[in-house]
């Protein structure tokens, strides 16, 4: 006679036989990567770039999938009700940590629900105003702000690490800059060149082509160093804050519960894809950098990252129910 114990054994070795199956013949049938983005804005254009590499390294096509809305909450959501198989992955920058932080009302966990997969990318956030603002570095805004107040006004994404940065520099320096949510980053950008926005944030990658023509003019990086694509534009760090280094990250995540099998072949195909030379230079131009290493060196990450993000919110005021 089967007892439950026997049953719950018998269940459980099937279990780990069909997922050991799974991980010696995976990948066999196409794979979602759901970007919690805009098509277009930076995530989603390092996510194509990388489904288009993965798609040669692994014998089957990566397809990108937008699910943008709600601060990225909407995509994510979409991948925790996926199956645990590998074949829907969440491709998804600091958002990931910033939710927890932000969202008071979460029906999911975002550091619970998705297992690390493959740090891709780090690029450095860069601080825009219109060319004909009389402003050139951070300190320069800061005293025309105080100078000017309920004058000025900050588009950004709605629920996106830029918003939490924003806000944040609003509010420790005793500014009156105006809060405008857009659904995407690049709407606020164009706003700015309308005359609407005085202040955005935004990666080096979206930002670059527009501060070359011209059009808009940057006036702080938030990295540890200078970018080489600008040179000229001072650090927050040079600029008084010392310790202040934040940058734009993005990488690939699978829901919890994924085979590591399958978690480890997919990281060993996305580190050989970011070792391409054509790789590593397509990620130049987007002005990012590849991050190559191992499921548990982008976990490690994710763990430094995540009070990092939690005190930023605390301290911008930031909270979205």
């Amino acid at each position: 006679m089967l007892t439950r114990r026997t049953l719950a054994l018998g269940f459980a070795a099937s279990a780990l036989a069909t997922r050991s199956a799974l991980a010696d013949t995976y990948p066999v049938r196409p794979i979602k990567m759901i970007a919690p983005f805009t098509p277009g804005s930076p995530v989603d254009v390092v996510a194509r770039l990388l489904a288009q590499q993965l798609s040669t390294a692994l014998p089957q096509s990566v397809v990108v999938e937008n699910r943008p809305g709600a601060g990225t909450i909407i995509g994510m959501k979409a991948t925790t009700t996926a199956a645990p198989d590998g074949y829907t992955l969440l491709f998804q920058s600091s958002s990931l940590v910033v939710a927890p932080a932000m969202y008071k009302n979460l029906d999911f966990d975002p550091l619970k629900s998705f297992a690390p997969v493959a740090n891709v990318a780090w690029g450095s956030w860069v601080t825009v105003v219109p060319p004909d603002l009389p402003v050139r570095n951070a300190r320069e805004l800061i005293d025309y702000a105080k100078a000017n107040p309920d004058k000025l006004a900050f588009g950004f994404g709605q629920g996106t690490a830029p918003q939490l940065v924003g806000e944040w520099f609003n509010k420790t320096n005793g500014l009156k800059i105006a809060s405008v949510p857009y659904k995407g980053g690049m709407q606020a950008v164009t706003d700015m060149m309308t005359g609407s926005i005085q202040v955005n944030i935004g990666t080096t990658a979206t930002l670059l082509p527009l501060i070359r023509e011209g059009k808009i003019r940057a006036i702080a990086q938030w990295g540890p160093s200078r970018e080489p694509e600008l040179p000229e534009v001072p650090t927050m760090i040079e600029s008084g804050f010392p310790g202040l280094s934040l940058g734009f990250w993005a990488g690939l995540w699978a829901p919890a519960g994924t085979p590591q099998a399958v978690i480890d072949t997919l990281n060993a195909s996305t580190n050989r894809a970011l070792d391409m030379p054509e790789t590593r230079e397509a990620m130049r131009r987007l002005g990012v950098a590849p991050r190559i290493g191992s499921p548990k060196d982008f976990a490690d990450f994710i763990a430094a990252e995540a009070p990092k993000w939690q005190r930023i919110v605390e301290a911008s005021g930031v909270q979205i129910n």
